[in-house]
């Protein structure tokens, strides 16, 4: 979670603060309070004793999960391909463990007041190509928002609008700069506004970071500049920037699913500025992972780090946290 100036209108002030569930995976040169509190061990990013994470009464998605795709830029066709059989993994009970399907688990534990589970089904819906940049390659918080009012009132083939299980994902290409990316964010999700889009839909933004800040949206792919010591890992499917874009994608996927109106769960006591369940393991990605440390990876033959399997491809993902267990777990975890 991080904060962001204060900006020149009151309207866009409020988005700042409401849309203020944000992320980026390198974890700053801070020191890591947990860190200091576990000492040497670095297992959890949080224990049932420091973190109270509590669920305020809202929804969850409980029905099936349909994510709507919105491809804003020049996107190539390879770069789609990952990011759509990542989120066709999530469902995909058969790949081979530690996969993709098991770390969606996790985000099924999350209930409603009724006590009715978050969907095990995530499938993809339409997509909408904005190749010609219809808001212009410099986008605000609010002009988000905009752009996926076009996309669901489009003459031609519109989104289908679902509030009760529709996802909306914005991707932006490497040329698009985005209010906060980089500097504040990799990506956030809120709920779009009916004064501007005509409908409250759960949505989440992320951008690809390969050409603007690919050490601190595609670590540890890319590494920060002030950090010349530190080797890049070689990503498993040869993409640095939508690799990046791929664990921001699960993380803000997992938080719309559990916390869709910024009503359900999570920690802390202010609404508008909410620690979710992948805020909570920011950075941790495998076993003794914590502070600026990724955790236990796997490597396969040709030298590509990952952690878990998606129908044909591996995929490195941050971990969730489980109210169950009270800490950061994933699949790859060595003592489950």
């Amino acid at each position: 979670m991080r904060r962001s100036p204060v900006l020149l209108s009151l309207l866009t002030l409020l988005t700042l603060l409401l849309s203020a569930v944000s992320w980026r995976p390198w974890p700053h040169l801070r020191a890591n309070t947990t860190d200091l509190a576990f000492g040497d061990n670095k297992k959890f990013e949080g224990s049932s004793e420091f973190v109270h994470l509590k669920y305020h009464m809202g929804p969850v998605l409980t029905a099936d999960i349909t994510v709507h795709t919105i491809w804003y830029g020049t996107w190539q066709h390879r770069q789609k391909k990952i990011i759509r059989e990542f989120i066709n993994s999530i469902s995909a009970a058969d790949s081979k463990p530690p996969s993709v399907a098991g770390w969606w688990k996790t985000v099924q534990l999350y209930t409603d007041q009724t006590g009715h589970n978050i969907s095990r089904s995530v499938k993809l819906g339409a997509e909408k190509n904005d190749r010609f940049y219809s808001h212009g390659k410099a986008l605000t918080r609010l002009s988000i928002q905009s752009v996926i009012k076009s996309a669901v009132s489009a003459t031609t083939r519109p989104l289908p609008t679902n509030p009760q299980g529709g996802l909306y994902l914005l991707l932006t290409s490497d040329d698009v700069t985005v209010q906060d990316f980089c500097g504040q964010v990799c990506g956030f999700h809120y709920f779009t506004f009916p004064s501007i889009v005509g409908y409250t839909l759960p949505y989440a933004w992320v951008g690809n970071s390969a050409k603007q800040c690919p050490g601190i949206c595609a670590y540890p792919f890319a590494v920060p500049e002030y950090m010349p010591g530190l080797k890049p890992l070689k990503s498993p499917n040869g993409d640095v920037g939508v690799e990046g874009m791929i664990s921001v994608i699960a993380h803000e996927i997992a938080e719309l699913a559990s916390n869709p109106l910024v009503n359900a769960w999570y920690a802390g006591q202010d609404p508008t500025a909410p620690v979710e369940i992948a805020d909570l393991c920011e950075g941790i990605y495998g076993t003794g992972g914590g502070g600026s440390y990724t955790g236990q990876l796997m490597v396969d033959r040709d030298g590509a780090t990952y952690n878990m399997n998606g129908i044909r491809r591996r995929f490195l993902v941050q971990w969730v946290w489980s109210h169950v267990l009270s800490y950061c777990t994933g699949p790859n975890a060595l003592d489950q």
